[in-house]
């Protein structure tokens, strides 16, 4: 029996089709060897299921060095295998039928309802850089046609643009639709025009009632005149919310329910419920396959890469494609995405901000996937990039380990983030035999040239951690990080140590076995809270840190020595807050 589902196979056979046709073009004739290296290479994850993959593989060899060079030539055009080594630099399978369109234009379209997360940012980064790899357009394009259930808000539209320049993406051209009502009204009159839609005055539970039967609702039948007067009536306001709707006529016995006679327009009572650009100007809104629908065509997108929950609407759009002859973009469909141990949901959590603001952070609370989350947690937009290209298109859900975000990011953010003192638990050591004041004078990194600060310990006192105490009591030395050796004397009283100054030099540290650890003078010290996420659970620990830390910049990401890597998240007087990322 099959360990890989239906889907799966089909994508690796459509990955090893595609790596045939270039490898029989480059060679005469496919090789199984680098063709299975590459699938592999694609699809990692299922390295235990090798053998059947290899089986797929040899299958599509076999059937690939049979075919005449014409066929192949046909088959490299279908999948728009035309720039095969570029398209393989980026990760990405070619796009199908490329060259059917005279340019490559793709599309992000997120509802400003909220700001995006880890899965919208797949649709957007890939659309982008399919864009780019063909020398396309790409467009970014507003769909906020719904002001009352998922009404948008007035700061999302900038905040997602942030999100997206945050990610190095850069569009062409941008649209919102609630500017662009009298495009769809005029498309809507054509339907109506036609005959192949109707206004359904019916109400929604006759019509729902009716539509299981499979029977038509009895305004679906109606000239088209008749339709063509009521639609003015509805923009005229005699018509109120819920008293009548716009249908696209569909086969009254498709197995889907929900496809039969579809909605394009319903009234709403932007009275009620204004939009935040356009107040109570419009009435009629179109539904987000209608609209979706007529933009695609009217900004030539020729390529859509969304979530395989929209095969649905990918059904009744084409509906509305045949009545008006137009031709529907190539559709490349990929699962969900989730991060272990992040709430991704975007409804549940503008429910929780809503009935329990107090319980969060903001939009941007670190325990969320969104974008801005994981801005504010410290992780590079160089990671998020590298984990969207891995999964590419591919129609399977993944969940990601944040163990292994954890590496990507650590691996971007090592080198050019300054390394910083943070002792939480902290104890106050005095050093006695140690000539005071003086000056410390520590680079920020040991090998990137990050700059250096100055540390001035004017009392012979030092903070260290409680666990790093517990370490200097058991093996009698410790060594304060760029400054000292000491070695442990006595504990005086609760919360304060006494230990004496034994020389300054590496190598006796290293002699001794002395571990190295973080310091901070007491008299040149501030405040340092962390917040760190588990889970659904936020925890707030207050440390002590170096005055440094004062003189950077908000956003900028540290590496707390010893701690993890963090991101500056407040700067104050005297005290720093910082978001944990990660060790």
């Amino acid at each position: 029996m099959s360990s890989l589902d239906v889907d799966i196979r089909e994508e690796i056979r459509k990955a090893a089709l595609r790596y045939a046709l270039q490898n029989r073009v480059k060679h005469g004739q496919a090789a199984i060897g680098p063709v299975l290296n590459k699938v592999i290479g694609n699809f990692k994850e299922y390295k235990s299921a090798v053998k059947e993959i290899s089986e797929i593989v040899k299958n599509v060899i076999e059937y690939v060095n049979t075919l005449s060079i014409e066929e192949v030539k046909k088959l490299i055009d279908e999948y728009g295998i035309v720039e095969g080594k570029k398209e393989e630099s980026r990760g990405l399978p070619p796009l199908p039928n490329v060259n059917m369109w005279k340019i490559v234009v793709t599309r992000f379209a997120p509802n400003p309802d909220f700001v995006i997360h880890l899965g919208n940012a797949r649709a957007a980064l890939l659309s982008y850089e399919y864009a780019k790899l063909y020398n396309g357009k790409f467009i970014l394009r507003f769909e906020d046609t719904d002001p009352r259930i998922k009404r948008p808000l007035p700061e999302a539209y900038e905040l997602i643009r942030e999100d997206l320049r945050w990610l190095g993406i850069k569009w062409d051209e941008e649209y919102i639709q609630s500017l662009r009502m009298e495009l769809y009204y005029n498309v809507v009159r054509k339907l109506l025009e036609m005959g192949v839609a109707y206004v359904d005055l019916c109400s929604s539970d006759i019509f729902r009632e009716l539509r299981n039967l499979g029977k038509a609702c009895p305004h679906r039948n109606e000239d088209p005149n008749i339709n063509l007067e009521r639609f003015e009536k509805i923009l005229m306001g005699e018509y109120s919310e819920g008293e009548a709707v716009i249908r696209i006529k569909t086969e009254l016995n498709h197995p889907d329910p929900a496809v039969r006679d579809w909605v394009m327009f319903r009234i709403i009572d932007t009275v009620k419920y204004p939009h935040p650009l356009t107040g109570d100007k419009y009435r009629l809104w179109p539904t987000y396959n209608f609209a979706a629908a007529v933009d695609d065509h009217f900004m030539d997108v020729s390529h859509v890469l969304r979530g395989r929950e929209h095969t649905l609407n990918t059904i009744k759009q084409l509906y509305l494609y045949r009545y008006m002859d137009w031709r529907y973009p190539e559709v490349l469909n990929f699962g969900r995405v989730k991060i272990e141990g992040f709430i991704l949901s975007k409804s549940w959590i503008k429910t929780q901000l809503k009935n329990n603001p107090d319980k969060f952070m903001g939009f941007d609370d670190i325990r969320f996937a969104t974008l801005s989350s994981l801005r504010r947690r410290g992780i590079a937009p160089e990671t998020v990039k590298q984990i969207i290209m891995e999964l590419g298109v591919r129609g399977v859900d993944a969940k990601i380990s944040w163990i292994n975000i954890s590496a990507m990011n650590r691996k971007i953010l090592d080198p050019k983030s300054k390394r910083v003192f943070i002792v939480c638990n902290p104890i106050k050591v005095l050093l006695k035999g140690l000539e005071v004041p003086l000056e410390v004078t520590i680079p920020f990194h040991p090998t990137s040239d990050l700059g250096v600060r100055t540390f001035t310990v004017y009392k012979p006192e030092v903070y260290i951690s409680n666990d790093d105490l517990q370490l200097l009591v058991k093996t009698n030395f410790i060594r304060l990080m760029e400054f000292i050796n000491i070695r442990y004397l006595d504990t005086i009283d609760t919360g304060v140590v006494e230990a004496e100054y034994i020389g300054k030099s590496l190598e006796d540290a290293k002699k001794l076995g002395a571990q190295i650890v973080q310091w901070v003078p007491v008299d040149d010290s501030i405040r340092v809270v962390i917040y760190k996420a588990y889970g659904n659970k936020l925890k707030k620990i207050v440390c002590l840190g170096e005055k440094s830390l004062l003189k950077l910049s908000l956003g900028e990401i540290v590496q707390m020595v010893r701690v993890g890597f963090g991101r500056i998240d407040d700067i104050k007087r005297n005290s720093v807050t910082i978001v944990y990322s990660h060790e």
